[in-house]
């Protein structure tokens, strides 16, 4: 998109950004999806009002991605690591 086809839409709202969640999830869920979430993240309204349109929209749609694909990885997990106490937990009763 160039500038005048921008221009024409002064009044369109950027995409969502993603940059809450990716920091987030960056703490909490996996850092190096995070990190790489929050610089698309961060290149979702700059893009946008240099009036790269569809750049704004990818950066955002790789954002979500990352930030889902984060928290996803973030709850296996934590599933992964409950079953492995319960697990051990079990291993002890079983061995008393």
């Amino acid at each position: 998109m160039t500038n005048q086809d921008f221009s024409t839409n002064s009044n369109a709202v950027p995409p969502k950004t993603w940059l809450v969640e990716s920091i987030l999830v960056t703490i909490f869920c996996c850092q190096i999806l995070g990190i790489i979430s929050i610089i698309y993240s961060a290149g979702v309204e700059s893009k946008f009002y240099r009036g790269d349109i569809v750049g704004a929209e990818n950066s955002s749609r790789t954002a979500k991605t990352l930030v889902i694909v984060s928290a996803a990885f973030g709850v296996l997990t934590v599933i992964a690591v409950a079953i492995m106490a319960a697990l051990g937990v079990f291993a002890g009763f079983y061995n008393s």
